[in-house]
């Protein structure tokens, strides 16, 4: 290392080298994630041609050598020399960062490119990029290689008035150093995503890579949706019950503002869903357009509901996450000069974009819903439902106590609470049934393990609103005895009563429910509770086998029939099965569930959140026909004789 410090140590990094040495200021990080954003990037620029008006086909295809081509039938990147630089303006746009044709000089009236390093940096971080563009009766091709120009710009002439452009590259193995091979599922939900929010427009994803496929023939999808984000909502509630068969759809544009609003109410969700998007890019991080629909809503269904008379004078107010309740929503804004947070653009900071939201859709949720009063009231009806669960919710917070010297503990009588007051060593046990709750208190060690059994099958909170929720006594007895604090809530890791919590049921179909009920209820009520690993399900063992003054405990069929293979032909083995905890005897139940040094316990994790809450839906909602279709699609599979009946 130099000790000197002057003139010569101070880098200067010409053209594209600063995102080569850099790379995540630019896409964020060179994991997956940085590797899809460059498709995002090019895809992102057909899309603006679509937004102008003058491309209806975007093509996007995963190649077999690893790279990606996306064409589409725009204008096609102007080729003549700009004036500034002296090259043309195709090298222009992909060797100089901040060059494009979105910052107001008439090329763009809306566009998501707005830093003008989109494609640039794409060409920065490839091995090789090849664009061809077909406009003025030619068809102009260049190739980059690492941000550099390797082939100069040629142009041939062609027959017919094509115009459009393609651009094909393939990823640098030097900058994504965990590989540079594409996730299909990932690139197509975000192709998807943006044929909802510009109807009309027509995406292709090919994937030309047989060998992963596995098949002889590429694997191609079409996605042209003309309902645009109304389609989008169908979709997202497929598997709901809707409120109302027709989606509320607003659609205007003031001060150069387009604005698109979707939203449909369904029966039986208890949570909101809202997707905000500003310039086709999905702000997860909200702004000024999902703050104004947030504020209208609200605002909105208050002042019909006392002109409904749903709301008597002297009544408070519905509250912003009541009148929400069970609503799907997508917003989608598209603004001429978008004030981003970030290159990674995840919220919207025009303030302007609040005010238009909240008149244009106030004014169309007025009219639609004044002439559809059935409409109104189911909505107020379920929002008002919605409210008094609020005021249940908060009633039930005077029974969630902490474990506290200071604070009278109204834990549950039946709990057997372990001695130990440090929630990272203590952990607790729901059994099912007093039978196996007191064989498991006999068992278990007193100084950090607690015992809470229940009675019987708990409530199935994927179907049942609130109040009902609180009024249960066993789902009382779990969130005082674990100190999970209200559903919605910030989950709070410190208020935990115990860092490990096991689920330890019967062996057969009841206790499968019980435990699936359970997972149900930790899910939906402190879903960062299962995403931080706090839950676990104990094994317990399903046979005895004792020979003589030895026995063996087997967890599986496969493991007792190994073990009788081991024993001479003519020994005689005693089989006992254990059907329930409440049958083992507490040293028994020790011995293989509880002791920490020879049990097995499994955590439950969660790889899909989009897929888990899916399954959780189809499998524990109120709607019997796409639990159906799902038993029809898989029970084939399954191999009968495995099956607890």
């Amino acid at each position: 290392m130099t000790t000197n410090y002057d003139a010569e140590q101070i880098q200067v990094l010409e053209g594209l080298e600063a995102v080569r040495k850099r790379p995540g200021m630019y896409i964020g990080t060179t994991g997956p994630r940085g590797l899809h954003h460059l498709v995002y990037e090019v895809v992102d620029n057909s899309v603006d041609e679509a937004l102008a008006g003058y491309c209806k086909n975007i093509q996007v295809s995963l190649n077999a050598d690893g790279s990606v081509t996306v064409t589409d039938d725009g204008r096609g990147i102007p080729t003549d020399t700009h004036s500034r630089t002296g090259k043309s303006a195709l090298e222009t746009v992909l060797t100089i960062l901040h060059a494009g044709g979105k910052f107001g000089q008439g090329g763009y009236k809306v566009s998501g490119g707005l830093h003008g390093v989109g494609i640039s940096v794409v060409n920065a971080l490839s091995e090789w990029v090849e664009v061809t563009v077909w406009r003025e009766k030619k068809a102009h091709r260049m190739r980059f290689e690492r941000g550099k120009t390797a082939r100069e710009m040629s142009a041939e002439p062609i027959k017919d008035d094509r115009t459009g452009t393609s651009v094909s590259f393939k990823p640098d193995t030097q900058i994504f150093s965990t590989g540079i091979e594409f996730d299909y599922a990932t690139l197509a939900g975000r192709l998807k995503e943006l044929a909802y929010l510009n109807a009309g427009v027509e995406m292709t994803f090919t994937d030309n890579r047989l060998e992963l496929l596995k098949s002889d023939t590429p694997r191609v999808e079409i996605y042209h949706y003309a309902g645009g984000i109304k389609e989008y909502i169908a979709y997202m509630n497929h598997d709901k019950q809707p409120l109302h068969e027709e989606v509320i759809y607003v659609r205007g544009e003031r001060n150069n503002v387009e604005i698109e609003v979707a939203l449909q109410w369904c029966v039986d969700a208890y949570t909101d869903n809202l997707l905000g998007f500003a310039n086709n890019i999905r702000t997860i991080d909200g702004g000024t357009h999902l703050e104004g629909l947030k504020a209208v809503l609200t605002r909105t269904m208050n002042a019909i509901a006392r002109k409904r008379n749903k709301l008597k004078e002297g009544e408070s107010n519905l509250a912003g996450e009541n009148v929400r309740e069970g609503l799907t929503g997508v917003i989608s804004v598209k603004v001429p000069d978008p004030e981003f947070e970030g290159q990674t653009k995840t919220k919207l900071g025009n303030t302007e974009v609040r005010g238009i939201v909240d008149s244009l859709v106030g004014e169309v949720l007025t009219e639609y819903l004044e002439f559809r009063p059935g409409v109104a009231d189911a909505i107020l009806e379920k929002a008002i439902q919605a409210f008094n669960a609020a005021e249940a919710a908060r009633r039930a917070r005077e029974l969630v106590r902490r474990k506290s010297v200071l604070e009278s503990s109204t834990l549950p009588g039946k709990l057997a609470d372990c001695s130990s007051r440090d929630p990272s060593e203590s952990e607790i046990y729901i059994v099912e049934g007093d039978s196996a709750g007191g064989s498991a208190k006999q068992g278990r060690d007193r100084r950090f393990q607690a015992i809470l059994p229940l009675r019987g099958k708990i409530l199935n909170i994927e179907k049942t609103d609130d109040a009902k929720i609180y009024k249960n006594t066993e789902i009382q007895a779990l969130i005082t005895a674990l100190g999970l604090g209200i559903k919605g809530e910030e989950f709070d890791a410190s208020q935990l009563r115990y860092h490990r919590i096991i689920i330890m049921t019967d062996a057969d179909v009841d206790g499968a429910h019980i435990r699936t009920l359970l997972l149900t209820f930790f899910y939906r009520y402190q879903r960062l509770m299962v995403d931080q690993g706090y839950v676990y399900i104990a094994c317990p063992p399903l046979y005895k086998l004792e020979r003589g003054r030895q026995h063996f405990y087997c967890y599986s069929d496969r493991e007792r029939d190994q073990i009788i293979a081991g024993f001479p032909e003519n020994a005689k083995v005693e089989i006992q099965r254990f059907k329930g905890l409440g049958e083992m005897m507490p040293q028994q139940l020790w011995e293989t569930t509880m002791n920490p040094e020879s049990r097995t316990l499994k955590r439950v994790e969660i790889e899909d959140a989009a897929e888990a809450d899916r399954i959780f839906t189809v499998l524990m909602g109120d709607r019997v026909a796409p639990r159906r279709e799902f038993i029809e699609t898989y029970g084939p599979r399954l191999n009968l004789k495995d099956l607890d009946i």
